[in-house]
């Protein structure tokens, strides 16, 4: 069966499911992407991102954990992680890997002239996409990139995305399939230091305007141990103090926290942290989180910081030996 006729059926399924399939590279902060991505199912519904972990048990040394990442400490988020959404016949381009390449998935792979880099465009004021693309001021980071095929179920993220005169270069390059549980193999990083996905944990702009979060989310802590539990891959760390979180920890609000008077959009965050949790996927700013840059996204630290990291618990799988 040729490519192009695949291409069509997977297509053609997605329409049947009542989504739309993207004809055109199309941005996530915008009303066409919002259409795709609120029908469009992220891994299958046993999937860890999408379990509820509500009558999870407590891990026993959850207090000391929350306590190295900081009991006192407020819970913030970062307008980060953006993706663009691409049609199944989206051309292939080769991107030069620079840091992993042992532990990164072989292109060529569906880059859009227009991939948005991490943070923008709220955290670029004044800066044009390509500006960004190139790193014009020099800005460096962890510059993530996502691109997202959703006719053909497939999920592409980078580390240290950069557009240069002879093409794309990426530190690292992940293939997540979007239909299916498999996990990276163990021992390898991803766009993400844990070896997770970042697309399945972005707070969106459909999701607050509908007011349902049905998925966990992303966190860092400030350090991490020299290990990691399922459904992390890699660690990122030389310590090995047990009071540490682990790569793909997995945190939950209290179910007792009080979500009175919260605004609506912050309420629909606290209840997927309650329902779904959180897990520790990079170092970084203790109890970040990831929020689309979407211009359309209203303000929200002032209200998250009302949350410390006491109002949140470590938690394990009713499976788990440990």
């Amino acid at each position: 069966m040729g490519g192009g006729l695949v291409a069509m059926m997977l297509a053609w399924c997605f329409v049947f499911l009542g989504a739309t399939v993207p004809t055109k590279p199309v941005l996530f902060h915008t009303p066409e992407a919002d259409r795709i991505v609120q029908r469009l199912q992220v891994f299958p519904p046993d999937n860890p991102w999408n379990q509820v972990v509500t009558n999870w048990p407590v891990h026993p040394n959850s207090a000391r954990i929350v306590a190295s990442i900081g009991a006192d400490q407020p819970l913030r988020y970062n307008p980060d992680m953006n993706y663009v959404l691409v049609p199944p016949d989206q051309p292939r381009v080769s991107v030069t890997i620079t840091a992993y390449l042992e532990e990164s998935d072989p292109g060529p792979y569906p880059v859009p002239d227009n991939l948005p880099i991490e943070g923008w465009p709220v955290c670029f004021p004044g800066e044009s996409l390509e500006d960004v693309q190139y790193d014009r001021r020099n800005r460096g980071g962890d510059r993530h990139a996502i691109v997202v095929d959703p006719a053909n179920g497939k999920l592409y993220e980078f580390f240290m995305m950069k557009r240069t005169p002879t093409g794309w270069e990426a530190g690292q390059a992940s293939i997540f399939d979007l239909t299916t549980n498999k996990l990276r193999p163990a021992g390898w990083t991803s766009a993400d230091a844990a070896g997770l996905p970042i697309f399945p944990a972005i707070v969106r702009y459909d999701e607050l305007k509908r007011g349902v979060i049905r998925h966990a989310l992303r966190v860092t802590a400030p350090r991490t141990r020299r290990a990691y539990v399922a459904p992390a891959t890699h660690f990122a760390s030389r310590y090995t103090d047990e009071n540490l979180p682990r790569m793909g920890e997995r945190l939950r609000l209290r179910r007792d926290f009080n979500l009175a008077g919260f605004s609506r959009e912050v309420r629909t965050i606290l209840v997927a942290l309650q329902h779904y949790g959180m897990f520790v996927a990079d170092n970084g700013i203790a109890w970040a989180i990831s929020v689309a840059p979407d211009p359309r996204i209203p303000e929200l630290h002032r209200e998250l910081r009302r949350v410390r990291g006491a109002d949140f618990e470590v938690v394990i799988a009713p499976t788990d030996s440990r």
